[in-house]
């Protein structure tokens, strides 16, 4: 055996023990950055085993207190509200986080909005590893900044980068970053009523390389938008083709997650809906063709029942719905009215909540008797979309929306929602943004 191999089995003795001491004095000593190691219950994607001694190394986490901010140079004007469309214009700033597999989260950087630069072969163009949030920052009724329910959107993306292989972050750290970007760019948010600044935070893969597998490179960002009110001139109900043979999600899947490859699939028949009169797609499942979502948006449907209760229903989540923030805000909302905790006069004394599955039948049924109250979408960017008319094996179904193109329960949630949103009413949901 020659001295080299001899060695060997000292060599890896004296690093492990360096690697062990030196581990011991960065868990104990205060740091800028904040590691994370095995034995404290680490997820997987927050360390690495070096190669020779399988030594837990620690990556850095994605840490708010290292934020760089450059400013613009050049800020540009805002647009007039009454001009704008959504999802047209930007504003100065945004945020960057890059992130590789060796080293964890770099700092982050708010700076100038630019475009991104990527090599053709990056991951995100070949095996679309994205996923991205939607919310919004509100001027409230004093001209304070409000953000509405960021810790959901924060617990979805997670959610959906672990799905696809992507890494994880502190919510709260993302949340603070965006806060202060937010503060940044308050310019941008309007201050006329239904307006607001629209949010995406966004994570893609971005390796350099052909190959399908876990990305070693990723990219989190964000970037804002003014949106004026979805209905500028009162509520617009929309009318849903219900295909069967068009299905968005199935058990197993990816439909409860917020990818950006479950959003493409969905445009053309969209496009072949317009064309028969209809502006969106009901999305059916299965031999019952059970409902599951409308759009890009969560379902509601109000049923009177025969012992006279006023049942609002949406399908559970089983794998193939969107754990919407709209969706789990009006449910919470539904069921403080029902429990007494927060009693609301726009809604039915004899209301029930019921998320469960429901079928074109039952529908149909209700529609034929006299029991089908209403039916409206949920989501960010309407809040609530009001249903008038549902297009279904030839037959158009159709749905009471009221004089004003709306239906009690969802003018109602549109109220609540609205409320603490702009901080007329004090909600743990409505969290403030403070000053830079």
């Amino acid at each position: 055996m020659s001295a080299l191999h001899r060695s060997l089995p000292s060599l890896r003795s004296a690093v492990t023990s360096r690697s062990s001491s030196l581990r011991k004095a960065l868990q104990d000593a205060p740091h800028h950055h904040q590691y994370r190691f095995a034995s404290r219950t680490t997820p997987a994607q927050h360390v690495r085993s070096d190669p020779m001694t399988g030594e837990f190394i620690g990556l850095k986490e994605l840490d708010a207190r290292s934020l760089l901010i450059q400013k613009t140079q050049s800020p540009k004007k805002p647009p007039p509200s009454q001009s704008l469309v959504f999802g047209a214009n930007f504003s100065d700033h945004m945020l960057s986080v890059p992130w590789n597999s060796a080293t964890g989260w770099s700092a982050p950087t708010i700076h100038p909005y630019s475009p991104l630069q990527l090599d053709p072969s990056a991951v995100i163009f070949h095996y679309a590893p994205s996923l991205f949030e939607g919310m919004k920052a509100y001027k409230d009724v004093n001209g304070k900044v409000r953000l509405f329910r960021p810790d959901m959107n924060m617990k979805r993306m997670n959610t959906s980068a672990d799905r696809l292989a992507l890494p994880t972050f502190e919510g709260e750290q993302l949340i603070t970053l965006i806060k202060k970007l937010v503060s940044l760019d308050k310019a941008w948010i309007p201050s006329e009523p239904g307006h607001s600044l629209y949010i995406r935070p966004t994570l893609i893969g971005t390796q350099a390389a052909l190959g399908v597998g876990a990305t070693t490179d990723a990219l989190l960002f964000v970037i804002s938008s003014p949106v004026g009110p979805y209905y500028k001139t009162g509520f617009k109900p929309v009318a849903l083709d219900a295909d069967p043979s068009r299905v968005r999600a199935w058990p197993g899947g990816v439909g409860q997650f917020k990818l950006g490859g479950n959003y493409a699939p969905g445009i053309k028949p969209q496009m072949e809906a317009a064309k028969k009169g209809y502006q969106q797609n009901l999305w059916l499942f299965g031999d019952q063709h059970l409902l599951t979502e409308v759009g890009t948006m969560n379902l509601f449907v109000v049923l009177k029942n025969a012992d006279g209760s006023i049942e609002l229903v949406t399908p559970p989540l089983n794998g193939m719905i969107l754990p919407g923030v709209t969706r789990d805000s009006i449910l919470g909302i539904a069921r403080d009215h029902v429990s007494g905790e927060s009693r609301l006069d726009d809604l039915p004394a004899n209301l029930v909540v019921s998320e469960r599955e429901i079928s074109m039948g039952e529908v149909i049924k209700a529609s034929e008797e006299g029991r089908l109250v209403e039916m409206f979408g949920a989501g960010t960017a309407a809040v609530v979309s009001p249903v008038d008319r549902v297009g279904y094996q030839g037959s158009d179904i159709h749905i009471p929306v009221g004089s004003d193109g709306a239906g009690e329960i969802a003018k109602a949630m549109l109220k609540r929602i609205s409320d603490i949103q702009l901080g007329r009413v004090e909600h743990p949901w409505s969290v403030v943004v403070e000053d830079l």
